[in-house]
C-alpha cells in the first residue's frame, strides 16, 4: 500500500500513566512503544532472542505488534504468551513454540542440512547440492504439484501454541501483512480476523505452499507488500514511538556474484521494498513538522512516529537466503543468542531515547543512495 502523508493522520492522546498487556504501569510518552517484526524464514529466532531480551528487561510495554511471514509466528505467539502469563509468559511461549519447530525439522525436507553438510557448508547451505536441486524442483514446478494436499507442519505447531479464539481478546493488538494474490496489495488481519489462516497467509511463500484462502481471496507471503506494515500504526494506535526490528540486511558492501549470492540479495531488497516506501512517508512528516512548514492549527492532524530500529545487518549478514530454511535447534539457539546481544546493545544504545525522540537516522539509514 503507498502511504501518504495525509496517512499519517493523528489518534488524540493523553500524557496519563497506563499499563501495557503485563500489568505493569508505564507512562504513555515515555516507555510504550509498537513493535514491527519483520519476516525471514527460520531467521526469525532472532527475532525471537531480541525479543526474549527486551521482556526480560522488563522497561518497554507494547501497545501494538505488526508482524509478517515469521513476523506474525512471533507476534501471535508473544502477544498470546503475555495475555495468558506476562512477560514471563511470552518468553515461555516463544521458547516453547521455536522448540517445537525444532522438533519439526524435517520440515523443509531436503533443504535441511545434515551434519556432514554443515561440516563442509556451515550455516550457508547455498553451495550444497541438494539446495541446488531443490531450487530447480521447485522453479520447474509448482506447489500445486509438488505438495497438492497443501501440507505444511507449522499451522500444527501454531495451533498447539495459541488458542487463537482467546487471542482475538489479547489487549495486543495485532497486524498481520499477508499479500493479495489478485490485486498486489497488502492485506493486514487485524481484530476477530487474527486466525490461523491469517498468520498461513502472511507467510505463504508461493514457491513452497498453495495460496491460502480467506473470505473469497487468495492470499501470498506478506513480503511481497510490508514487512511489516508500519501504516495501522498511523491511524490506529495512540503510540507514538515505533520500534522495527529487522531480519533482512538493509546493505551488502560486497557486489554479488554468484548466482546463489545474487539470488540472496534479491531476495533481500525484495523484502525490503516496501518498508522503505514507509519510511520515506515517515521521514515526509517529520520534516513537515520539525521546520514548522504546517499551521499551528494543522499540526496536531499529522502524526509525529519517533521510529527506533534494530538493524540485522552486523549480526545476520554472514547468512544465506538458503539457511533461512535451517530449522535445527543448534541453528536456531544459535540465532536466538545473536538476539538476545542484538537486544542487549540496543536497549543500553537507545531505550532512553523512546518517548523522547528519534532514534534511527532515517534519512541516513533508508533514504541515501
Amino acid at each position: 500500500m503507498s502511504v501518504t502523508p495525509a496517512a499519517l493522520r493523528s489518534v488524540a492522546t493523553t500524557p496519563t500513566t497506563r499499563k501495557d498487556t503485563t500489568g505493569t504501569s508505564l507512562s504513555a510518552g515515555s516507555r510504550m512503544v509498537n513493535l514491527a517484526l519483520q519476516g525471514g524464514g527460520s531467521h526469525g529466532a532472532f527475532t525471537w532472542g531480541v525479543l526474549d531480551r527486551i521482556l526480560e528487561d522488563g522497561r518497554l510495554g507494547f501497545e501494538a505488534i505488526s508482524g509478517t511471514s515469521a513476523g506474525s509466528m512471533n507476534a501471535v505467539v508473544m502477544a498470546y504468551g503475555m495475555q495468558q502469563g506476562g512477560r514471563d509468559g511470552a518468553r515461555q511461549a516463544l521458547d516453547g513454540f521455536w522448540r517445537d519447530v525444532a522438533g519439526h525439522s524435517g520440515m523443509f525436507g531436503s533443504t535441511q542440512p545434515t551434519a556432514m553438510g554443515n561440516l563442509f557448508w556451515g550455516w550457508a547451505p547455498g553451495a550444497a547440492p541438494i539446495f541446488d536441486w531443490m531450487k530447480m524442483m521447485t522453479g520447474a514446478f509448482s506447489p500445486y504439484q509438488l505438495n497438492p494436499f497443501g501440507f505444511n507442519p507449522l499451522r500444527e505447531i501454531l495451533n498447539r501454541h495459541v488458542d487463537f479464539e482467546a487471542l482475538q481478546q489479547a489487549p495486543t493488538r495485532l497486524y498481520l501483512t499477508a499479500t493479495n494474490v489478485r490485486t498486489g496489495k497488502p492485506k493486514v488481519f487485524r481484530g476477530t480476523d487474527v486466525t490461523a489462516d491469517a498468520v498461513m497467509a502472511s507467510a505463504c511463500l508461493p514457491t513452497l505452499f498453495k495460496a491460502v484462502q480467506i473470505g473469497g481471496e487468495f492470499y501470498w507471503d506478506g513480503g511481497y507488500a510490508g514487512n511489516p506494515s508500519l501504516y495501522p500504526f498511523f491511524y490506529d494506535s495512540s503510540c507514538h514511538d515505533v520500534l522495527v526490528l529487522h531480519i533482512n540486511p538493509l546493505e551488502r558492501d560486497q557486489l554479488p556474484i554468484l548466482s546463489g549470492e545474487i539470488e540472496n540479495r534479491l531476495n533481500e531488497i525484495t523484502f525490503n521494498s516496501a518498508l522503505l516506501s514507509e519510511m520515506r512517508a515517515i521521514a515526509f512528516v517529520q520534516k513537515l513538522l520539525d521546520e514548522g512548514w504546517i499551521k499551528d492549527e494543522f499540526r496536531d492532524q499529522l502524526k509525529y512516529i519517533r521510529l527506533h530500529s534494530l538493524q540485522a545487518d552486523d549480526w545476520l549478514s554472514d547468512l544465506s537466503v538458503a539457511s533461512k530454511t535451517i530449522s535445527d535447534w543448534g541453528f536456531l539457539t544459535m540465532l536466538r543468542d545473536r538476539g538476545r546481544s542484538a537486544g542487549s546493545a540496543w536497549l543500553k544504545e537507545n531505550l532512553s531515547s523512546v518517548g523522547k525522540r528519534t532514534s534511527t537516522d532515517i534519512r541516513g539509514r533508508y533514504l541515501k543512495h
